[in-house]
């Protein structure tokens, strides 16, 4: 059944479909009901008329929100940062400080979106608009930020997926939003009754190992829900992250097959599809079912990172 967004998801936190790349349940901006009005990724820029809509179904308008925060500066994530903060005048954008001065100059972000994305760019991000530096604040590693006088979100250094990454910890929910390090949540098949996680290994500072600490630290800590970049909520994150972790080492026996083979990401792609379409279909899942369409796009993208760092490493 479809889902109608904004979706509540807990009795603070809903979520906004951004609609990213024209797809339903892709990317989405997570809203934090506080005394100041918290927005968690923004998506590129064509998902900001999706949040200025979503916010007014919400009971929300621009000029309420305080903090947008970006869990790293990857353009479906943070692409519509500066556009948004255009119509948000009191709000401030929260990054990683390694991301901090790319946002406030995104040439570079676009360069390597270009080299990805292709003709398509253009569709899919634009308009980039820079952010003022003086919009800007800088979280790092055990930083906090005070939303309410209850409570103070948490923020890590998340590295794997990319080095200016972070993880954001809602204490209140007992929540952890993890962007895109701890991999990604098909909430097609969540809605089913299925909980279907993979790792997001695109380029060009995706680390296995890196990955592997952040997420282990993830689960270590106990945490009641994970709240994805891609897309939505769990509520059982013990078993994703640990599903995340064993789908990576499949990832990366394969990307090692595919690099001796001489193969390129296309092949690799297909060399991952035919790991994870058979798991599928002992789930019950047709191969006709609408989430492999995004599974198709993921694991081509997850091919590039995956052959770019072997490259690396050779």
């Amino acid at each position: 059944m479809d889902r109608v967004y904004p979706v509540q998801l807990t009795e603070r936190i809903s979520l906004i479909d951004g609609y990213d790349m024209g797809i339903a349940e892709r990317t989405g901006t997570y809203v934090i009901n506080e005394e100041y009005l918290t927005l968690i990724e923004t998506g590129p820029s064509p998902s900001v008329p999706y949040i200025r809509e979503g916010l007014s179904k919400l009971g929300h308008n621009l000029n309420d929100v305080k903090y947008v925060i970006v869990t790293h500066i990857h353009l479906d994530h943070a692409g519509g940062a500066g556009l948004l903060l255009q119509e948000c005048p009191n709000a401030k954008l929260i990054v990683h400080e390694k991301g901090a001065r790319h946002l406030s100059d995104p040439s570079r972000l676009i360069a390597g979106a270009k080299m990805v994305y292709g003709e398509r760019f253009s569709t899919l991000f634009d308009p980039i608009v820079p952010v003022p530096e003086e919009r800007i604040l800088i979280k790092r590693e055990g930083d906090r930020l005070a939303i309410s006088t209850e409570c103070n979100l948490v923020f890590w250094n998340s590295p794997g997926h990319a080095n200016h990454h972070l993880a954001i910890i809602d204490p209140v929910s007992n929540g952890i939003f993890t962007g895109d390090t701890a991999g990604i949540h098909y909430e097609q098949l969540a809605k089913e009754g299925i909980e279907f996680h993979l790792p997001s290994t695109s380029p060009n500072q995706f680390d296995p190992e890196i990955m592997r600490d952040s997420i282990i630290r993830m689960k270590n800590e106990g945490f009641a829900r994970a709240f994805y970049g891609h897309f939505g909520m769990t509520e059982n994150p013990d078993a994703a992250f640990e599903q995340s972790l064993k789908w990576l080492n499949i990832f990366m026996e394969e990307a090692k097959s595919a690099a001796k083979a001489n193969e390129n990401h296309s092949q690799l792609a297909k060399r991952l599809k035919g790991q994870v379409n058979p798991y599928l279909a002992a789930k019950g899942i047709s191969e006709q079912h609408e989430v492999h369409m995004l599974v198709e796009l993921d694991l081509m993208v997850s091919s590039m990172g995956l052959l770019d760092y072997l490259g690396k490493q050779s």
